[in-house]
């Protein structure tokens, strides 16, 4: 290898560890801080409402309503499902296109610093920030970010900024059905509207609520408690 090769190779290591190392330590900073915006955010078509609220001011069954519709595996893995994206992958060889897949430790990573759309590349990042965030932040801060910065519809980011648009109220006076109807929007958040429900979201949000009695209001206990 010549001196010009080794070069270039040295000075590519120096950068991508340097970018690393900042990359570290901004996560490090949003564990304690909150941020003050997301890649969603700057990427978003429409005027942006969000407001945010700390995790330990929910009722219990917000963030409960939220895993259970999204990532029910979510206090067992390490910010990755394994099967979910290997299940993806295979219904990708048969030709139906690149699925989600993602957890919620995913979605936050990809709010937070990614891009929307799917590809190889993105879904490669979102991993690997999923994985960092679980090390740096651990559950209950991943939980309270994704809650905050979450669309629940044109512009709307957050639990508290959703329940003030679509309920007039603070995200800390929510029933159980109104969490499983914010829940519901998730997926599709631009084009659903928790107060006007088609007859397939309605089943979704009593699948939701079903699903929320069967975890159980200490699921999330051992998660929120740290």
């Amino acid at each position: 290898m010549t001196d010009r090769k080794r070069g270039f190779f040295g000075w590519t290591w120096f950068v991508m560890w340097r970018f690393l190392l900042l990359l570290a330590l901004f996560l490090l900073v949003l564990r304690f801080v909150p941020p003050p915006t997301t890649s969603f955010m700057l990427q978003s078509d429409y005027p942006v409402s969000q407001h945010w609220i700390s995790i330990d001011e929910l009722p219990a069954h917000m963030p409960l309503a939220v895993v259970a519709a999204e990532d029910q595996l979510f206090p067992e893995h390490f910010g990755v499902d394994v099967n979910s994206i290997t299940k993806a992958l295979n219904q990708y060889d048969d030709g139906d296109g690149l699925r989600g897949a993602s957890t919620i430790t995913q979605q936050t990573a990809k709010n937070l610093l990614l891009w929307p759309g799917r590809s190889f590349v993105r879904k490669g990042l979102e991993a690997m920030l999923a994985v960092s965030l679980e090390a740096i932040w651990g559950k209950k801060r991943i939980l309270e970010v994704y809650l905050n910065v979450a669309e629940f519809g044109k512009g709307i980011y957050g639990v508290e900024a959703a329940s003030q648009h679509y309920f007039n109220k603070s995200a800390r006076y929510l029933s159980n059905n109104e969490a499983a109807r914010l829940a519901v929007l998730l997926p599709s958040p631009r084009n659903r509207n928790p107060n006007n429900l088609t007859p397939y979201l309605s089943q979704r949000v009593a699948w939701g609520e079903k699903q929320m009695r069967q975890l159980g209001t200490g699921y999330l206990k051992p998660i929120l408690t740290n």
